[in-house]
């Protein structure tokens, strides 16, 4: 069995607990299905080069989708580049041939840099490009959580330290984000946008930056990463948490509560609390996050609840799932996902293009007459790759 980078991080951190981690007989043989994933995974990648890639010309910027909509920016916004780079990540991690993507990989990161702007002592990844390329956008604290975690996906795919230097800059940026008044509703949490308009703290964000601390910390071994990780991971538990697994988006400065679910709200939570369980050798991280991922499974195999959430919400769901697997194996994570990847190869991809449509919330049933998006190509991506690099 081929892991990915890191989870081969997650694994050589406790080589005392090869009960626990060592591949079962069943595991090690593949799971049902597995061998069309790095097929697949190349298929899809191939085709978001094809659609939405710019090339050299145009910087190594992507558009946003295809065919381009008039209301489209003339090159994506930071998220959907931001999964381009991390679906590059993954194809160089491709079990035989990941060496001929590590080129594109490399370049993904110098355009990510592009929306980087320096603004002022509050630096940030904007949300689109900064001038000259384009008029620039807001700081928002997930997409820079995200931009930090895939720049240590790749140091570890590359031990070059450039790109661990650069995550823990981002660190610094997503650290403004965290609440300090006392006098709020569940004081703490993460700001989702460096704005003075901003009125809530969200999960994504929280949860995302908590992973991102937990994850430098596991690299560099300092305390202050260690420090934040467990606080903000402890804000999102004690106050979003609804049942195991199951995380509401946000809570108002007011103290009103949005109770929307999602993946990947999920899934970040799973994920630090497996890496906090690495980094600190406490259980109750382990047992937590055993917990939560039982418990997201559990309601999100239901209906069409996981067919319905956006793609990409589930790639990084998915993801998380396969740090915990590598810890505390269990067939259901790997099962569920290879499920949804099926029906999704079969029912919400055009064969003739190779790329993939939803409903405008990104996820849900193929429609014929929606723009194929650079956001889901790449979550279809790393989905793919994933399944083929844990699986083979």
């Amino acid at each position: 069995m081929k892991l990915s980078a890191r989870t081969a991080v997650v694994l050589a951190a406790a080589p005392l607990l090869c009960a626990a981690l060592c591949p079962s007989p069943a595991l090690a043989a593949g799971l049902p299905g597995a061998g069309p994933w790095k097929d697949r995974a190349v298929n899809t990648y191939t085709a978001l080069q094809r659609h939405l890639y710019q090339g050299k010309e145009n910087h190594g910027l992507y558009q946003e989708a295809t065919p381009h909509r008039d209301t489209d920016n003339a090159h994506s916004y930071l998220w959907p580049m931001r999964e381009a780079a991390a679906a590059t990540v993954d194809m160089a991690g491709l079990p035989g041939s990941g060496g001929r993507y590590t080129a594109d990989a490399a370049e993904r990161f110098t355009t990510l840099e592009l929306y980087f702007e320096p603004r002022d002592g509050r630096p940030g990844y904007d949300s689109y490009l900064p001038a000259p390329l384009g008029q620039g956008g807001d700081v928002f604290y997930d997409d820079n959580s995200v931009v930090g975690l895939t720049l240590l996906d790749q140091y570890q795919a590359t031990g070059d330290a450039s790109y661990l230097h650069r995550a823990e800059l981002t660190f610094d940026i997503v650290s403004r984000g965290w609440d300090d008044d006392p006098a709020e509703e569940c004081p703490g949490g993460m700001h989702w946008v460096d704005s003075p308009a901003n009125n809530m703290r969200a999960a994504n964000v929280t949860g995302l930056a908590a992973e991102l601390a937990a994850r430098l910390h596991q690299e560099t071994h300092e305390s202050r990463y260690l420090t934040s990780a467990q606080r903000w991971y402890e804000w999102n538990w004690s106050c979003l948490r609804q049942s195991p697994g199951l995380y509401r988006n946000s809570l108002g400065d007011d103290g009103s509560v949005n109770s929307t679910l999602w993946t990947y709200n999920s899934g970040a939570m799973v994920g630090t609390a497996a890496t906090l369980y690495k980094a600190t050798g406490d259980r109750t991280y382990l047992r937590r996050a055993v917990q939560d991922a039982e418990g997201s499974l559990a309601y999100w195999k239901q209906g069409e609840r996981l067919h319905d959430q956006p793609a990409i919400f589930n790639a990084i769901y998915f993801d998380n799932l396969r740090v915990l697997d590598g810890i505390h194996h269990d067939p259901a994570y790997l099962r569920a996902e290879s499920a949804y990847a099926e029906r999704v190869w079969k029912e919400n991809r055009d064969p003739s293009t190779g790329l993939f449509r939803f409903q405008p919330s990104g996820g849900g049933d193929y429609d014929p007459d929606a723009s194929a998006e650079t956001l889901e190509q790449s979550a279809m991506v790393q989905i793919f790759a994933g399944l083929a690099t844990g699986s083979s």
